[in-house]
């Protein structure tokens, strides 16, 4: 059995699982997973080249940061209400 047969086999049982293993869909069932193997076969590929390890960023302070001191968090200012506008008078014509 080749590669692309057993994608298809691959593709068509999880379609039969997805439906909750109907009988009698078989046809339709290979037919979806025929037309899925082949729509990923002519999908472009992603290149597979390796990422360099990157390291993970650690939380360095200086010494004069390490022994500052923490500031206490301030309270929020309440925030004035508006007044409503009086509403304009029309103008004279």
């Amino acid at each position: 059995m080749s590669s692309d047969e057993k994608r298809i086999r691959e593709f068509a049982y999880q379609i039969w699982e997805s439906e909750g293993r109907p009988e009698g869909q078989e046809g339709r069932h290979w037919e979806m997973a025929r037309k899925l193997a082949e729509a990923e076969a002519l999908a472009p590929k992603k290149p597979t080249v390796a990422k360099p390890a990157v390291k993970p960023k650690t939380a360095t302070k200086t010494a004069a940061a390490a022994k500052a001191p923490v500031k206490p968090a301030t309270a929020a200012k309440p925030v004035a209400e508006k007044k409503p506008r009086a509403p304009r008078k029309p103008a004279a014509s």
